[in-house]
């Protein structure tokens, strides 16, 4: 009778991980699209300050001549 007991804690372990691995997968997505977010953020910023770096460089040089 009391091999049985043992069998009790299986469901136990194996409910417990799907619930895990669905919030790991969860928080894992959301890192992701924040990090994707921060990046083309940070991309963008870049492009933007070389650009203006560009420009009044041109528009300095033409002014000066």
């Amino acid at each position: 009778m009391h091999g049985h007991q043992p069998a009790a804690p299986a469901p136990v372990r194996r409910s417990l991980p799907s619930v895990s691995t669905g919030a790991v997968a969860t928080v894992l997505l959301g890192g992701v699209v924040l990090t994707a977010l921060l990046t083309a953020v940070a991309v963008s910023a870049i492009s933007v300050a070389v650009a203006a770096v560009v420009l009044r460089s041109l528009l300095g040089s033409q002014h000066r001549r």
